[in-house]
């Protein structure tokens, strides 16, 4: 079991920029794809970006790409989420997670341990 903290949530103005950090514990951090999952109120959780076990493969949802870059450092067990020009609709608890494979993925029943999540507000 990995256990994973999410820092780096806060409040920011439309267009504004925030960086997100998730840091694991556990040796077999660098073995998982690792992704960044978010809840907006009233909502169902979606999937943001996913990134493989290395680094080399990354995966966004329509809805952030061009404006998110999902980064890792293995040395470091710390998987980023960049967010640049953010709008209102970006307003959500942001989670990360660890993935059950290896290569990126997109559906949340394919991730095992999750973190406790960090608010993100865009102001409009």
């Amino acid at each position: 079991q990995v256990q994973l903290v999410e820092s780096g949530g806060g409040l920011v103005r439309a267009g504004g920029s925030l960086e997100l950090s998730c840091a694991g514990s556990g040796r077999t951090f660098s073995t998982y794809a690792m992704g960044w999952f978010r809840q907006a109120p009233g909502k169902e959780r979606e999937f943001v970006a996913t990134i493989s076990w290395s680094g080399g493969i990354t995966y966004y949802a329509d809805s952030v790409k061009g404006r998110f870059t999902i980064s890792r450092d293995n040395a470091k067990n710390t998987v980023y989420l960049r967010m640049n020009s953010l709008k209102p609709e970006d307003t959500a608890v942001y989670y990360c997670a660890r993935s059950t494979r290896s290569t990126p993925a997109a559906r949340s029943y394919e991730y095992d341990d999750w973190g406790q999540g960090t608010q993100v507000t865009v102001s409009s």
